[in-house]
């Protein structure tokens, strides 16, 4: 079945002479490296085609990967094929421009929350979007043109979206992908560089993370980052939203969660919920949310909200450790 939806969104490539490329909103190493991933490998295999990216979000950890397109005329969508990638549902589309292509194709790996596009290839399992598109690649290898710039950028997404190859939905395609984008001769150092290296003051700012996080009775841990304290530090809402992964290596905890102020005028809460082998996705869609089953996002308005969810976020884990083995 996937190979005849593969097989469509290649004929609707080939159709088109100007192709639009859409992501998500609060943007990740996965939905940038997929969409500059695939305009990448479209332009080397069709040099006469209009690949563009419009997205106005910004972000200082993602910023090596260059720039994103200017916008152009909205009667420039409308004889253009839509390419939406690593988006589970249309409100998460940052440019939502897209409703004004002639055709709207989707390519993801989440859990669908809406059954949008004239075309769509969905595979929860994957570990990324961006392992979807080098197993396009791979698929029509005959007819596409992979090429330095499009593995560095697919490698990246694969790197951040599997927890550096860490995550249960890592599988033996996934590194054998990795290896066939390795084989281009990726600077692995550079990549490496800008991903985890780290400014003093964010080493400051993780130290006193380590003094607030708190657990709940059955092992829910979790962080409250307030504006206040972002702007102490000079912590942008991007670097205290990656907060969360000082949690997620403490024995006895199944369930981490970090809530970060934005600052907004809705004064919203960003919340970012991860697991090991509880499911917290449906938790997350509770809270104007969704995602992965271990790992979600939602959002919250006020305190009382914030100690509801970590309420419902132990019961599940209590119920876990009640009826299950083996979970450390």
């Amino acid at each position: 079945m996937n190979f005849e939806q593969k097989k469509a969104i290649l004929d609707k490539i080939k159709e088109y002479d100007r192709i639009l490329l859409f992501r998500h909103l609060r943007i990740d190493g996965d939905c940038v490296g997929s969409t500059k991933g695939l305009k990448a490998l479209i332009k080397a295999t069709w040099p006469e085609k209009e690949v563009y990216i419009i997205d106005n979000e910004e972000s200082s950890y993602l910023s090596f990967m260059g720039p994103d397109d200017e916008e152009i005329p909205d009667e420039m969508y409308a004889e253009a094929l839509g390419i939406v990638l690593d988006t589970g549902n249309t409100k998460r589309i940052s440019n939502q421009k897209f409703t004004l292509c002639k055709e709207l194709v989707k390519i993801d790996h989440h859990i669908p929350l809406d059954n949008y596009g004239d075309h769509a290839w969905v595979e929860e399992e994957r570990s990324s979007t961006c392992e979807m598109v080098v197993n396009f690649y791979d698929t029509f290898k005959d007819e596409l043109v992979m090429t330095r710039e499009a593995a560095q950028y697919l490698y990246t997404g694969m790197v951040t979206d599997s927890g550096r190859f860490r995550f249960r939905s890592v599988s033996g395609d996934t590194m054998r992908y990795a290896g066939l984008l390795l084989d281009q001769d990726i600077d692995t150092d550079v990549l490496y560089a800008n991903l985890y290296l780290e400014h003093y003051g964010y080493l400051k700012f993780k130290a006193e993370m380590y003094k607030r996080m708190k657990i709940t009775e059955n092992g829910v841990a979790y962080l409250y980052i307030s504006k206040t304290l972002r702007e102490k530090h000079d912590i942008s809402l991007e670097a205290a939203s990656a907060a969360i992964s000082l949690l997620d290596s403490i024995r006895g905890c199944l369930c981490w969660m970090a809530f970060i102020e934005t600052g907004d005028e809705e004064e919203s809460i960003r919340v970012r919920l991860r697991s090991r082998f509880v499911h917290i996705n449906q938790l997350a869609e509770q809270y104007r949310g969704g995602g992965h089953a271990c790992a979600s996002g939602a959002t919250v308005y006020n305190r009382r909200e914030v100690r509801a969810l970590l309420k419902q976020a132990d019961a599940l884990v209590k119920e876990y450790k009640e009826t299950h083995e083996g979970w450390l």
